[in-house]
């Protein structure tokens, strides 16, 4: 590399450099094996009636592109799969976004307002922790999972003079923990301090709840609870609808930049989150099946020694080292599983792991022999 080029790259190299000593260093891996990484939970990305669904809107001329913003051009008849989507969630209201990430951002960089208090889950995702930080409120940050932090943060910012509203964010199952959240308790601390609780469904719509509604379905409408319903998980597709009160629909469609100033979502992606819901209500077998195979998972896993400390679809196999980890990931890809490492800063540092997902895209055979190839592995790394 060239002195002058390397002294535009050079800090970049060094970061890089600092990656891989460190083993943390990322590249891309196309899919192989048997899948236990993806959040494609129902397997309706390949699904046929998915695909039906969109040929059969290409035939009738919907455009494979908005064309502009929602407010202008933009906002094409497809898109009416938020009326739809808010029925099945039981929500006033609904706005569709690209993607989950997108949501999380918006949601916190235009609802919470200056003078007013996130309180963020530790373990929330990475898009609420950059929403919370370009955004106008103040935050905190409480430990995982725990309702005294959270409480605690609330009484203090109001001791110190805090003024404004509390916006509470977590998610209802945990993506890389595969644990859940306390919900019953996170609703009666929002009407306990009239907050603001929103919450992150990503990787329970579709899993949990009443034909996959989620895990805050049962608490039907209320004007202070907000949910993200990702449309690029179990729903097989990409995007996220926000379902809230009218009120904070019309103030978000007015006031929101990361909606304003974008491209609306492809009008065959609405199709195809429309046709995902109407699948969700009329395959309910889909849902059954997939928890029955976690069920089984975890008394295989069990039965061989292989713990994971969860009871969701999302498994993480703690290891703890990094370098450790991505071995292991290796051997289980070369025996023809794919199962990735996550390392930190994805995960807290000392707490490197595979994350083992279950979808419908494999069945018990293929489980049997995913848990007994680790526990082989894992015998065969400890020697």
């Amino acid at each position: 590399m060239s002195s002058s080029r390397m002294d535009k790259l050079g800090p970049y190299v060094k970061a890089l450099r600092a990656l891989q000593d460190d083993n943390r260093l990322r590249g891309l891996n196309s899919r192989a094996g048997s899948d236990f990484s993806s959040n494609d939970y129902l397997a309706l990305a390949s699904a046929s009636r998915m695909k039906k669904a969109v040929l059969a809107a290409i035939e009738r001329d919907a455009p494979l592109g908005s064309g502009g913003s929602r407010l202008l051009r933009g906002n094409c008849e497809e898109h009416e799969c938020e009326a739809e989507a808010a029925q099945f969630f039981g929500a006033e209201t609904a706005l569709f976004f690209a993607s989950g990430y997108v949501a999380n951002f918006a949601v916190l960089t235009t609802l919470p307002q200056r003078g007013d208090l996130l309180v963020l889950d530790s373990l929330v995702h990475a898009s609420i922790h950059e929403g919370a930080r370009a955004g106008r409120a103040e935050f905190r940050i409480a430990g995982h999972n725990e309702i005294g932090a959270i409480e605690s943060a609330i009484r203090d910012w109001r001791a110190d003079g805090g003024m404004g509203r509390v916006w509470i964010v977590a998610e209802s199952l945990y993506s890389m923990d595969g644990d859940f959240a306390p919900l019953d308790d996170l609703v009666a601390l929002a009407d306990r301090y009239d907050a603001f609780l929103v919450v992150d469904e990503a990787h329970a719509t579709g899993v949990y709840g009443e034909q996959g509604r989620g895990l805050t379905s049962h608490y039907g409408r209320r004007e202070n609870l907000l949910i993200i319903h990702t449309c690029g998980k179990a729903l097989g597709v990409a995007g996220a609808l926000v379902t809230a009160s009218g009120v904070l629909r019309d103030f978000m469609i007015n006031r929101c930049r990361p909606f304003i100033f974008a491209t609306a979502p492809s009008p065959l992606i609405a199709v195809a989150v429309s046709e995902a819901l109407h699948i969700l209500q009329r395959e309910p077998e889909r849902q059954q099946r997939l928890l029955r195979l976690v069920a089984f998972t975890h008394r295989k896993m069990e039965a061989r020694g292989v713990r994971c400390p969860s009871s969701s679809q999302i498994l993480p196999y703690m290891v703890g080292d990094n370098a450790h980890t991505m071995r292991l990931a290796s051997a289980m890809q070369n025996r023809g599983f794919d199962i990735r490492g996550i390392r930190p800063p994805t995960v807290p540092a000392g707490t490197a792991r595979l994350r083992i997902s279950l979808t419908l895209n494999v069945n018990e055979d293929d489980v049997v022999s995913m848990v007994d190839a680790l526990a082989e592995e894992t015998k065969r790394k400890a020697r």
